[in-house]
């Protein structure tokens, strides 16, 4: 958010208490086999289903609080928070969210169809992940680019917005936009 010209100043400002807050939620992934959980873990920006090493598909199947939503053979899938929609799930094609907004998005990786594309839903939702029976890799489960666990064929991946939530300081006068224009190389204003 500070850019390096700018660090030792606007960093003063801050120690010296002068900083906004922002909350921002995390997302919680439980791995459950047979029921039981196996696996867990938090993230900011994103959790990861993915093949791991292997390049090999990961066939799974996907529902939204309890409803099916599709089946698919991918790379896998991610599930990120607005604060990771400028990460990973970028890169794999996802939408730009404002930090404000209280959804998640999920973007297949490499999708075996052309018709899949991400979705965005509310944040509020339970993410069910169901490990196909016939994977010929197991997948792993990574938070935030840290792997957590590794699936089995018939787990299922459960992911949920946690209650508790972070709080981020920025400088007093951070601009979202202006982080985007900087960081993704958006042109200026004309005239400028």
């Amino acid at each position: 958010d500070i850019s390096p010209d700018e660090l030792e100043t606007r960093v003063g400002e801050v120690l010296a208490g002068e900083f906004e807050v922002e909350e921002r939620f995390l997302l919680d992934a439980v791995l459950y086999r047979n029921g039981v959980a196996v696996g867990n873990g938090d993230a900011l920006n994103e959790v990861v289903v993915h093949p791991g090493k292997a390049v090999r598909m990961i066939e799974f199947e996907l529902f939204i609080d309890g409803q099916f939503v599709y089946s698919q053979r991918s790379d896998g899938l991610i599930v990120a928070t607005p604060t990771g929609s400028t990460a990973y799930a970028l890169s794999g094609g996802g939408p730009i969210m404002h930090p404000k907004l209280d959804v998640v998005t999920l973007v297949p990786m490499f999708p075996h169809t052309l018709s899949s594309r991400p979705i965005v839903i509310d944040a509020a939702s339970e993410i069910r992940i169901h490990i196909g029976e016939t994977n010929q890799t197991y997948p792993h489960i990574s938070c935030d680019g840290q792997t957590r666990a590794v699936a089995k064929p018939d787990d299922v991946l459960v992911i949920t917005r946690k209650p508790e939530r972070v709080q981020l300081v920025h400088p007093i006068g951070h601009n979202f936009y202006d982080v985007l224009r900087s960081k993704l190389g958006w042109s200026h204003r004309l005239g400028d």
